[in-house]
């Protein structure tokens, strides 16, 4: 093929842009955008009508999927649960562990429910907890619906539902949580842990580039260590490896792990923005969660700080629970005060004492 033949076989390239012709260009990934504008979505949380019922603003199953997506997020809320069950005063109309359902019911979707049960006089016998999860507020007033499924519903008496709410801005029908603003932290603590649990299952955390500028003496050498690196892995995967280089240089063999600083970094620093982010939504103090303190001086007196909590957290929400004595007619909730025993350590007995 001559040189003209060989030419014409080409295609045909695109015309280069010369210094001469090229023009500057600006543009932008996206003009800023104020939080404001996207946080109305809490203000579309209506609570729609099906039928016979009202359905939540928020899905009550996904609240219950979130409830244990964190530590800390579960474990604020049993802390207060525990704390409220053990200064309750149970009694023949409420037991100790239907009001245990009914405060865990309350904490994690903002509504508790209980069905009031009458002898054929009227008179109440008792309250029973209803799950929160599938109870719906009825279209007609003082009804409520148990609905688990699509036509699977049951109806209670009316007005033998006994409603209490976490108020919320936008509507009254439903009460929606405290904690909903750390929600995006809880689930993000939760996607830090299953990420890093994939990390080191598929084995990245054990990757390395072995960056080797000296020359061996031998290619056998070279193959030698080549082998041992493909065999360090199952059962016994974390050996000692020896390479002799004779006359090498400094750095003339390297180890570079691959994103294990990195991605060491990012995990404890998410886990730890994510937790207090979580805590202050709570309002729980770290000491009553068992976390460990990191600092020197530690989180202070414990009995200090749970006297404290108990003031500021527990007494409102005893109050709370006690409207149901309103409602009733009759005295349901009781409780004791929450009080921080001191344990003395026993004298150990002499050996007269114990002869005797």
């Amino acid at each position: 093929m001559t040189k003209p033949e060989l030419l014409k076989s080409k295609p045909a390239s695109k015309k280069l842009t010369t210094r001469a012709e090229a023009k500057p260009e600006v543009f932008s990934f996206g003009d800023p955008i104020a939080i404001l504008d996207r946080n109305e979505i809490f203000d579309y949380m209506e609570c729609l009508s099906v039928g016979k019922y009202y359905e939540p603003p928020i899905s009550f199953a996904g609240l219950a999927k979130a409830f244990r997506s964190s530590v800390h997020h579960s474990s604020a809320i049993y802390v207060k649960r525990n704390i409220l069950v053990s200064c309750f005063v149970p009694n023949p109309l409420l037991s100790r562990s239907d009001f245990s359902k009914w405060v865990l019911d309350y904490l994690v979707f903002g509504n508790g429910m209980l069905e009031t049960k009458k002898a054929r006089l009227g008179k109440i016998i008792g309250f029973e907890h209803a799950l929160a999860k599938y109870t719906r507020r009825g279209v007609k007033p003082d009804t409520y619906f148990y609905v688990t499924g699509y036509k699977q519903e049951h109806e209670f008496s009316k007005g033998s539902i006994f409603h209490l709410i976490e108020p919320d801005l936008n509507q009254e029908l439903y009460g929606l949580p405290e904690y909903l603003p750390a929600l995006n932290s809880a689930l993000l603590n939760e996607d830090a842990t299953l990420f890093r649990r994939r990390y080191y299952k598929n084995g990245s955390h054990a990757g390395f580039i072995l960056y080797m500028t000296d020359a061996a003496q031998k290619q056998d050498d070279v193959d030698a260590l080549r082998d041992a690196l493909k065999n360090a892995k199952g059962p016994g995967n974390f050996r000692n490896l020896f390479m002799y280089a004779p006359n090498g240089k400094k750095d003339g063999i390297q180890l570079i792990p691959v994103s294990e600083v990195a991605a060491k970094d990012e995990f404890f620093n998410i886990k730890n923005i994510t937790r207090d982010d979580q805590l202050a939504a709570h309002r729980v103090p770290p000491q009553l969660m068992g976390i460990i303190p990191t600092n020197t001086g530690g989180f202070g007196n414990p009995a200090d700080t749970a006297q404290v909590f108990s003031r500021n957290e527990l007494k409102p929400l005893q109050s709370r629970f006690m409207e149901l004595n309103e409602w009733a007619g009759v005295e349901v909730v009781k409780f004791t005060d929450y009080e921080i025993t001191k344990t003395v350590n026993p004298v150990e007995p002499t050996l007269p004492e114990l002869r005797k």
